[in-house]
């Protein structure tokens, strides 16, 4: 199970803070209402990952993830659907071993920086760096899927 909280960012203060950045490339075999199977290349790993929709009421939602030769994701990439999404993860190391992950998107999705919080329970208590802004857990335009179909540079807001 995924259980992650999803905020907007503030300011760039989170790079001062990461540890570790990476160049992130993804597609979509398939989007449905029931789930996602998406393809990524992670700096110079592939991986290929099913998500199912959030249970709900809750933030929590099936993952299944697997790691594949980069080939394999590049192969993959090209059979995706139209729309890729681009983008940095920057990881800033929070208290209690948890990691906030800062997406910095790119391509047709600038303009767009979104923190994620990914928790053990619903119910477990994070700290939240000063550059969290709004929440948006619960708003499904700023899934990954949905920025890869309705660029963030296409918004009216």
């Amino acid at each position: 199970m995924e259980i992650e909280r999803k905020f907007l960012v503030t300011d760039d203060s989170y790079k001062a803070l990461a540890t570790r950045s990476v160049r992130i490339c993804q597609g979509y075999l398939t989007l449905n209402e029931r789930c996602s199977v998406r393809v990524r290349i992670w700096d110079d790993k592939g991986f290929l990952t099913i998500k199912s929709k959030a249970i709900r009421g809750s933030f929590s939602r099936y993952e299944f993830e697997k790691e594949i030769a980069p080939e394999e994701a590049e192969q993959l990439l090209a059979l995706a659907l139209p729309g890729k999404v681009e983008k940095t993860r920057w990881l800033v190391p929070l208290e209690g071993g948890l990691v906030c992950e800062v997406d910095e998107f790119h391509g047709v999705n600038s303009g767009l920086v979104v923190a994620e919080i990914e928790l053990q329970s619903e119910q477990q208590t994070y700290p939240k760096p000063a550059f969290l802004g709004e929440e948006v857990t619960f708003d499904s335009r700023y899934f990954n899927s949905y920025l890869s179909q309705h660029p963030y540079q296409t918004w009216t807001n």
